[in-house]
């Protein structure tokens, strides 16, 4: 009995010790608390050792993806639109995450998703003017790079207070409800058609413009007002017409 107690007592210390290792991997940490204090925080890798009597806490500092759901919501001109969004993001205050929310994983999730309606809701979703002001105006299907800056903004802000790192953050799906998709292509395809005739136009102006001035140049025909107007009707008819023209030669003169 007096030859077991020494071994007993080496045991004791050595059991003591082998309890507080603790194997930490890459891009982890460990959270030590005792009795409700918080400790500290160890971010080595490899094999440590952690006073035994401390509650320890892993956390994974990887990088993770948030793949959000498609949510529909609408925009600034209420039109009802389907969008969702892609986070980067990882644990960069480990402290904050443990201690701030219950659950920092279901935090990203809801304030992600909190971010990507406020976001929508400011924003329309395309112009829908013809004005050159109207087309300046960033939307959320055009403005794409500046709309991902304030989408990853917000999120910063918004999960700070959990320790959560943004990396990136951006849209990763944006369409019109199905209800009104079938009326949004065809107002966008108007729109489109009205924009290639002021082109045409435009074009067709400049050109009769050229054209007269280049003849009185080089004074290669006169023209009257009348003769002048003929030209240019005749022109932009054939400049802005759809169809290949059909040229007929005036043998004789516009008088009778």
């Amino acid at each position: 009995m007096n030859n077991s107690l020494p071994g007993v007592i080496l045991f004791i210390p050595g059991f003591f010790q082998v309890l507080g290792l603790t194997v930490i991997n890459p891009n982890e940490a460990v959270v030590a608390t005792f009795f409700g204090d918080y400790q500290g925080t160890i971010k080595r890798n490899g094999l440590s050792w952690v006073n035994p009597l401390y509650k320890k806490k892993k956390i994974s500092l990887r990088a993770r993806n948030l793949n959000g759901q498609k949510l529909k919501v609408n925009d600034k001109l209420g039109n009802p639109i389907e969008i969702a969004a892609v986070v980067v993001w990882r644990v960069g205050d480990t402290v904050k995450a443990c201690f701030e929310v219950d659950d920092y994983v279901k935090y990203v999730e809801i304030q992600s998703e909190a971010a990507v309606r406020h976001l929508a809701g400011i924003y329309a979703y395309d112009s829908m003017e013809d004005d050159d002001l109207a087309a300046q105006e960033v939307t959320l299907r055009d403005g794409s790079g500046k709309i991902n800056e304030m989408l990853e903004g917000e999120l910063t802000e918004r999960l700070s207070r959990a320790g959560i790192e943004v990396l990136e953050a951006r849209i990763s799906h944006l369409a019109y409800a199905p209800e009104i998709a079938g009326a949004m292509l065809q107002r966008q395809q108007a729109s489109a058609v009205v924009a290639a005739r002021r082109q045409i136009v435009n074009g067709a102006v400049g050109m009769v413009d050229m054209a007269l001035a280049m003849l009185s140049e080089k004074q290669i025909v006169e023209l009257d007002e009348e003769r002048k107007a003929a030209m240019v009707s005749n022109l932009l008819v054939v400049l802005c017409g759809e169809k290949a023209a059909t040229p007929i030669l005036n043998a004789g003169t516009l008088y009778p």
